[in-house]
């Protein structure tokens, strides 16, 4: 590789000082071609490598690559042709007996010429993207993937995250409802992919059939939906690198959370710190550009969308409600009922002729139990005989007081003393755990055991009275025998009162 102080020196020797290129050659030690080549060019071009003429071997087979490079465009990109294994087919599959180099030279010109050219986009106030991600992260302890939720307004590229332990059409939901608030208004219009959650089903013509929740929040906030192309993530560029940009920036190091209430109180802090930067190619702050998009915004409605998925289904015998393969408990009264299973991000709640008459963590694993032991309370108490082996209660963790006072229940009375505890226990239907736990240490410290005992223990303590005690119902506790008054004592008060009156008219 020659110099650009040599080519400077040469040129000057030959269109300057009159040299021949015979001479030149000579003193500087270079081929006349070499020369001739030095006064075309100031500078040294560099290696240019001519492009191969089409090879006679390749030509009868080139459309039949072409082909194949086009059906896989359809096809995982993991699995799709390498230059290495067209060659292969061609020899094997078509009698090729060219070399490797030249089809693999021909693959890459033809997927050069097969990538797809964009137009930059400019975005009017007022609009917005969504779409999920994944990641993976420490949340109570223990490691798991979980998904985000992102909004971008592409005009000033505010934006929003909230993470969920699902991709599920209710977090899809809840996700827009808490991105509006975090606006503080609704986009005029949403650019989505083509994801099941919005979309049930594209018909003849692309038409979109939307779900049932999707078409439920979209009538009331009343957005105008987009959809990009199936398989077209630049459609929705901005949102699909807000994803990547919350990955690398929201979610390194992987986030250590107590909770996702946890976790999304730092990803909504993470995005309000956001709107204060400036971005390349532009001359104001995220925050100051997000003003076009608020005035461009719908108002928020006076309610909330109610975010969750419903299914009308029955308790079974067993009093539990199914729910996405789960069971959850309903107070025992209500069974064989029907009843509306209401599944939110969080929770689930069960509704029985317009009453909510369960709440439960929701849960995300698969064929769990999910029990409220105070829902079995009242069928136990006359099916006493049930309590040791009732499932519903094995989790359930109780102050030793408790199991103390079971014991002395039952050694004092058998079977009714079991039940008398099982009304103890239904007090916390009412009553906070562990206000009746105190009730029932209290009790025990003063020696009353029994139902009554407890209650009035614990009624006591919610009205900030002493506490008083019938000790006739107790034989076993020691008595005070308090004397009564003799009725006929009062005959006499009678007697001097009318003896009285009339001396006292006189005196009048």
């Amino acid at each position: 590789m020659f110099t650009v102080e040599l080519y400077a020196a040469i040129r000057r020797a030959v269109m300057a000082d009159g040299l021949s290129r015979r001479e030149a050659a000579k003193r500087f030690g270079v081929h006349r071609n070499t020369i001739t080549k030095m006064l075309q060019y100031s500078i040294p071009p560099g290696y240019r490598r001519r492009e191969r003429p089409a090879s006679k071997k390749l030509g009868p087979y080139m459309a039949w690559i072409d082909n194949i490079l086009e059906g896989d465009r359809s096809v995982h990109k993991k699995q799709r042709h390498t230059a290495q294994r067209i060659f292969e087919r061609l020899r094997d599959e078509e009698g090729f007996s060219g070399g490797y180099t030249i089809v693999r030279e021909y693959v890459a010109r033809a997927l050069l010429r097969s990538r797809e050219m964009f137009i930059p986009l400019s975005h009017c106030p007022g609009q917005a993207q969504a779409d999920f991600g994944e990641a993976d992260g420490y949340i109570a302890g223990k490691k798991v993937r979980f998904h985000y939720f992102c909004v971008d307004l592409p005009h000033s590229d505010s934006c929003f995250v909230k993470a969920y332990p699902a991709e599920t059409a209710e977090a899809f939901c809840d996700g827009h409802v808490a991105a509006f608030d975090f606006f503080g208004g609704v986009p005029q219009s949403i650019l989505y992919d083509n994801t099941r959650l919005a979309v049930a089903k594209i018909v003849k013509g692309g038409r979109r059939l939307r779900s049932q929740m999707f078409a439920e929040l979209q009538s009331h906030y009343l957005f105008e939906d987009r959809f990009g192309r199936p398989g077209k993530g630049n459609d929705k560029g901005k949102v699909e690198g807000l994803v990547g940009y919350v990955r690398r920036n929201f979610m390194t190091p992987l986030p250590v959370a107590e909770s996702f209430d946890a976790l999304n109180v730092r990803l909504l802090d993470a995005c309000t710190k956001r709107r204060q930067a400036i971005l390349r190619g532009q001359s104001m702050t995220i925050s100051e550009r997000m003003q076009s998009d608020i005035s461009a915004f719908m108002p928020l409605p006076p309610t909330p969308y109610d975010a969750c998925h419903k299914i009308a289904t029955r308790v079974s015998s067993m009093s539990l409600v199914r729910y996405r393969n789960n069971d959850y408990s309903v107070p025992t009264r209500y069974g064989h009922q029907e009843v509306l299973a209401k599944g939110y991000v969080d929770r689930v709640e069960i509704v029985c002729r317009g009453e909510t008459v369960a709440v439960h963590a929701r849960s995300y694993d698969k064929a769990e139990f999910i029990y409220n032991p105070l829902h079995y309370l009242a069928l136990l108490e006359h099916k006493s005989q049930a309590l040791d082996q009732a499932a519903p209660l094995d989790d359930w963790r109780l102050a030793d007081c408790v199991y103390r006072l079971r014991r002395l229940m039952e050694a004092r009375m058998g079977n009714s003393g079991r039940r008398e505890f099982i009304q103890v226990l239904r007090l916390m239907e009412d009553f906070h755990q562990h206000l009746v736990e105190q009730a029932i240490a209290e009790a025990l410290r003063l020696g009353a055991i029994s139902f009554d005992a407890v209650k009035m223990l614990l009624l006591a303590k919610l009205e900030n009275r002493p506490a008083r005690l019938d000790l006739t119902f107790y034989p076993y506790l020691p008595v005070a025998t308090v004397g009564a008054t003799d009725p006929r004592a009062y005959l006499g008060l009678v007697a001097n009162a009318a003896a009285i009156e009339p001396s006292a008219r006189v005196s009048a």
